[in-house]
C-alpha cells in the first residue's frame, strides 16, 4: 500500500469542523473522504456507509478485536467513533485522504504518520460561540448539552498539540486558511 498523505480535521462538537471538511472536499475533488465508523445511531438525513459506517456496539467491538480500526474513541459513554482502515488502504492510492474526527483519534493519527499526517485543529471563536452553535442544532437534551460542552473545554486545552489551528470565526475565511495549509502540506 502507498504510504497515504492524510490531512485531519478535528475540533469540539459544533466548531463547524464538518462543513469546513465539505468546502474542502468540494475544493479538491482529487482528495477522498474517509467515513468514519460509530455506535451512534443515524439521524433521519444520514446514510450509512456515507456519512458514517453505523456499527453496532457489538460490531465495533469485534472491529477493535481484529484490528480493523486505525483509531478509535468512546467519545461519550456508550458511543463509539473510529477509523477503519479499510476505508485508509482502499483509497491510498487515489490521492490525499481527509479525516474528521475527534480530537484523540487526530492525536492518534497524527503519531501513527507523523509527517505524512497534518492535524489542524478547528476551533470556535469562543466557548459562548460554541454553546449557541450546539444550541441552535437542537440535537442534544440539557444533560447531553453540558456533557458535549465539558468536552470541548478539556479538548480546547490541546489545540497546541496539532500542526495548526484554525479559528471559525467566519466560515469562508476558515475555509480559506484551512485550503492554504492544506495546500501548502501537499505541496511538501
Amino acid at each position: 500500500m502507498p504510504q497515504p498523505r492524510i490531512i485531519v480535521l478535528t475540533a469540539p462538537s459544533g466548531a463547524g469542523k464538518t462543513t469546513i471538511a465539505h468546502r474542502v472536499l468540494d475544493a479538491m475533488p482529487e482528495m477522498s473522504f474517509s467515513v468514519s465508523a460509530t455506535t451512534r445511531p443515524a439521524r433521519p438525513d444520514e446514510t450509512d456507509g456515507e456519512d458514517y459506517h453505523f456499527l453496532s456496539t457489538e460490531e465495533f467491538e469485534a472491529r477493535i478485536e481484529s484490528g480493523d480500526l486505525l483509531e478509535y474513541e468512546e467519545v461519550y459513554p456508550g458511543r463509539f467513533y473510529g477509523t477503519l482502515r479499510s476505508e485508509i488502504e482502499a483509497k491510498a492510492e487515489h490521492g490525499p485522504i481527509l479525516l474528521d474526527i475527534d480530537v484523540n483519534g487526530a492525536l492518534n493519527v497524527k503519531r501513527a504518520f507523523g509527517d505524512d499526517a497534518l492535524a489542524l485543529f478547528i476551533a470556535p471563536p469562543s466557548r459562548e460561540e460554541l454553546r449557541r452553535r450546539l444550541r441552535k442544532r437542537g440535537t442534544e437534551d440539557a444533560d447531553a448539552l453540558r456533557a458535549r460542552l465539558d468536552r470541548a473545554d478539556r479538548e480546547l486545552e490541546q489545540a497546541d498539540a496539532f500542526d495548526g489551528v484554525v479559528v471559525n470565526d467566519d466560515l469562508d475565511t476558515a475555509v480559506e486558511e484551512t485550503l492554504t495549509r492544506i495546500r501548502q502540506f501537499l505541496r511538501s
